[in-house]
């Protein structure tokens, strides 16, 4: 089937290039987005079977291929107000659309991929399409944004280019086909381990840029903050989930080898500087988007703690990365109308939110209670098993540090938020104030209504599937 969905897609994708027809656009991204659904149940009925080689759908591949079908609809149909409310030329939206089909369709490459060198080439391909949806304001700011982000994911992507050499090094001349994760799994108990140690951290070190993590954070920050808010809201779940995808199935091989206990040393270390760094800027920003983008860089740094403290937390860190997934969208998806309505990203120019749109200031305040972790948001019990996993692994001293970050975290939120909700603006001028139909809204329920229902009452074959995800991760 993927030798039909990506042919099929990066047609529709040039088609929308070049297309200048407003409807005819329109029905080109419901093509786009009828193959995008027919190829998820294609691969949901086809688990585990390899395609042209290098392509194979596993259990994480379906969970999050399943989760970006899902994100793209209000996505496409955000992006279509963004673009109608903005009055934005032909071209300009043809591109913004062209780059979208693209950056979703590599994304679904990226996750079925079944070689490192494959899953680097189609990741690669997420920062070319990604670049365009940031430059789409075309201004000086977007400008920069652009290039920080073009600027940090090629050097990220050529440390992950030198990691896939030291591994292959690593394979003692095994050749080429080693380097499926199948193979690098098989044959992880004889590989080098000088080679391999280096491998892991170029590997590592240069995935942290899609991850939005320490070291590479800078170029997510940007991209969030600069790109339209549709677009961030992609940014800060399915593009993080790519970088995920290629870190998590490098790990599983160096879990069964001698290194497991140090790659979890350098995993601790790297999500507690992340959560730190996310503390200290969220403390002070005040830039709305800046601060969902650093929220980010918090919960992937509780998704590695997850990963490092083993145990429950493996199973916690991937029910925390799909539950993250919808609250992010969510929340940048309802952004784009707090802009709409203020003209301004600035915590300094909203307030009273809830006058001016009811609906998005109910979701905007359940969004708060459901990213911060508070019941009944699914969040609450993967973040609980993490603590778990911490203790349990005797994490002490990490677990109480995370907890006095989360406390700041909160407390910094909270009260931007309730800003945006309660305060009166100071000098806004609401005699002309657009009006938001409430529909708009009903995407961010549904997402949040799935994360506490995936949460405290989740399906056995969702379970199932994260079951299967880090079955070969050491108990």
């Amino acid at each position: 089937m993927i030798g039909i969905y990506l042919p099929g897609a990066f047609i529709i994708g040039g088609l929308l290039l070049v297309n200048r027809n407003k409807m005819l656009s329109n029905l080109l991204v419901l093509a786009f987005l009828v193959l995008q659904w027919i190829f998820t149940v294609y691969e949901y009925r086809h688990i585990n079977i390899t395609e042209f080689n290098y392509f194979k759908l596993d259990a994480l591949a379906l969970l999050l291929l399943i989760t970006l079908s899902i994100i793209a609809i209000p996505a496409m149909y955000h992006s279509h107000i963004y673009l109608t409310t903005k009055k934005d030329t032909p071209r300009n939206s043809a591109i913004y659309y062209a780059a979208t089909v693209i950056l979703l369709t590599t994304l679904s490459a990226a996750y079925l991929s079944n070689h490192i060198a494959v899953t680097w080439i189609f990741i690669e391909m997420t920062t070319l399409s990604a670049s365009a949806l940031i430059y789409h304001r075309r201004n000086n700011r977007s400008l920069e944004g652009t290039w920080k982000y073009v600027f940090v994911c090629a050097i990220s992507i050529t440390f992950v280019f030198i990691g896939i050499l030291f591994l292959s090094f690593s394979l003692q001349h095994r050749g080429g086909g080693g380097l499926t994760f199948d193979a690098l799994l098989t044959n992880a108990a004889t590989i080098n381990i000088f080679w391999s140690r280096l491998a892991f951290i170029f590997i590592f070190t240069g995935l942290t840029a899609k991850l939005s993590l320490v070291p590479m954070y800078t170029a997510g920050i940007d991209a969030k903050d600069k790109a339209p808010s549709p677009a961030g809201a992609l940014f800060a779940s399915v593009l993080m989930n790519v970088g995920f995808v290629g870190f998590f199935r490098i790990y599983i091989v160096f879990a069964n080898t001698s290194l497991h206990s140090w790659t979890n040393h350098v995993i601790l270390i790297a999500a507690l500087l992340s959560i730190f760094v996310a503390t200290v800027y969220m403390v002070k920003v005040k830039n709305i988007k800046r601060m969902l983008a650093y929220s980010s860089i918090e919960h992937m740094g509780l998704i590695m703690l997850g990963i490092a403290a083993g145990g429950i937390g493996y199973y916690a860190a991937i029910l925390h990365l799909i539950l993250h997934s919808f609250i992010k969208s969510s929340i940048f998806f309802q952004v784009g109308q707090v802009y709409r309505v203020y003209k301004s990203k600035s915590i300094y120019d909203v307030g009273n939110y809830f006058k001016y749109n009811l609906t998005g200031a109910i979701v905007m305040l359940l969004c708060f209670i459901w990213v911060t972790a508070m019941p009944p948001s699914g969040l609450f019990i993967s973040e609980l098993m993490i603590f778990r996993a911490l203790f349990q692994s005797h994490y002490i001293i990490v677990m109480v540090l995370v907890m006095f970050f989360l406390t700041m975290i909160i407390w910094a939120f909270g009260k931007n938020i309730f800003k945006l909700l309660f305060a009166p603006p100071v000098g806004f001028d609401d005699s002309n104030v657009v009006k938001i139909n409430p529909v708009e809204s009903i995407s961010q329920f549904i997402f949040l209504g799935l994360i506490v229902y995936l949460g405290i009452n989740p399906p056995v074959e969702f379970v199932t599937l994260i079951q299967e995800t880090i079955k070969n991760l050491p108990k």
